[in-house]
């Protein structure tokens, strides 16, 4: 009787410690499941090539003539705090910003106020004419011209150590032989340009012994060496080159020929400046085939020089086009253009950069009349 009554409570015994055992396996298996790796099913793989891929990247490269800072032009900035050139750029700044990488003649050197400011024919400019420049787009200065020297090795170090503080990269004056050496290579939208500068003299300054680095003077087996050496790093060269006669609208023979031979060693772009009017551009071919553009003058951008041309400019411009295919990686030129400017001012006050297309409300006679001429002298046949 004793184990009649028992068997009930014996079987939910038991019945509670196979429940309690179940409960402990299924725990223990769902940890072990959480411990092993995630494995998805199996799916078909695909791959992904690039073979027969073409990338194209381009950027637009640009330049302005001579920086050419007169006491007029100077004296036109002064503040009660020093100077500011920046409202005499203000007309066109929207203009010089479209490029990817603008270049700029500072004609005249930065040295300073502490040297003392000078105009011609030995000239000295206020650094702010570079603040000035920086904030209207200007990504690199060209300082190899027949001014470089004017305050001789001091005036050309003085203006190199301002650049260098101000972040303005510069070109054709150096501050000592393994700077010289440095390659000016910018790089923008994949596409590396490397810029080049020379000029024909120092207006009969002597450059001191063994500084040669001060100033690039033209030099074939120099030039030769230093663009076959910026070949090999960059995908672009461009040359800022000062020669040519001054005041002439037409580049004389020697311009030609030296332009011909900077194209034939692998020059892609030459702008020309020194004449301090506009020399026409025009498509040059090398002895490999390949097309480079030559500006031959770019003119005054600022100067306090008026008339007689002196007082029109401009930015030219064009497409740098690199492809890459799975054969190998080309570049070329494309769309050269011409922006013309006019340096107005009033009783050698107010100077100022407009559109040559707005000089008329600026003072310039008949500036339609100009403008047409301008974009005529400036065309380029393709």
């Amino acid at each position: 009787m004793k184990i009649n009554r028992l068997m009930p409570l014996l079987t939910i015994i038991v019945l509670m410690l196979l429940g309690a055992g179940f409960f402990v396996y299924q725990q223990q298996t769902e940890v072990e499941k959480a411990a092993k790796p995630m494995v998805l099913s199996s799916h078909n793989e695909r791959s992904c090539s690039v073979e027969g891929k073409t990338f194209k990247q381009k950027l637009t490269i640009a330049a302005i003539g001579d920086i050419l800072i007169h006491d007029r032009v100077y004296e036109d900035a002064r503040t009660a705090e020093g100077f500011d050139f920046k409202p005499m750029l203000a007309a066109v700044k929207d203009e010089l910003e479209k490029p990817d990488l603008l270049l700029a003649n500072q004609e005249t050197i930065l040295g300073g106020v502490e040297m003392g400011l000078s105009s011609y024919p030995s000239f000295n400019s206020p650094h702010e004419v570079g603040d000035a420049l920086i904030d209207a787009g200007v990504d690199i200065v060209s300082t190899a011209n027949n001014h470089t020297l004017d305050r001789g090795e001091k005036g050309a170090q003085n203006s190199i150590s301002y650049l260098t503080a101000a972040g303005l990269p510069y070109v054709g004056s150096f501050k000592d032989e393994e700077d010289k050496k440095r390659l000016r290579i910018l790089d923008k939208n994949g596409i590396s340009i490397a810029y080049l500068s020379y000029t024909y003299g120092t207006n009969g300054i002597p450059v001191p012994e063994g500084k040669d680095y001060l100033v690039n003077l033209i030099d074939k087996a120099a030039m030769e060496e230093e663009v076959h050496r910026a070949k090999k790093e960059a995908d672009v060269v461009v040359m800022s080159i000062h020669w040519g006669n001054e005041y002439q609208r037409h580049p004389d023979e020697i311009q030609k020929e030296l332009a011909q031979f900077l194209v034939n060693e692998g020059v892609d772009v030459v702008f020309g400046h020194h004449p301090h009017v506009l020399q026409p551009m025009e498509w040059l071919t090398a002895e490999d085939g390949s097309k480079s553009l030559v500006v031959y003058s770019l003119g005054n951008f600022l100067s306090g020089q008026v008339w007689d041309y002196k007082d029109i400019g401009g930015m030219a411009s064009v497409e740098v086009i690199k492809t890459v295919t799975p054969r190998g990686t080309s570049v070329e030129l494309a769309n050269p253009a011409f922006y013309p400017t006019f340096v107005a001012s009033n009783g050698q006050r107010n100077y100022r950069v407009v559109p040559l297309k707005d000089a008329g409300s600026h003072g310039l006679k008949d500036a339609g009349a100009k403008y047409t001429e301008i974009a005529e002298h400036m065309k380029i046949e393709d």
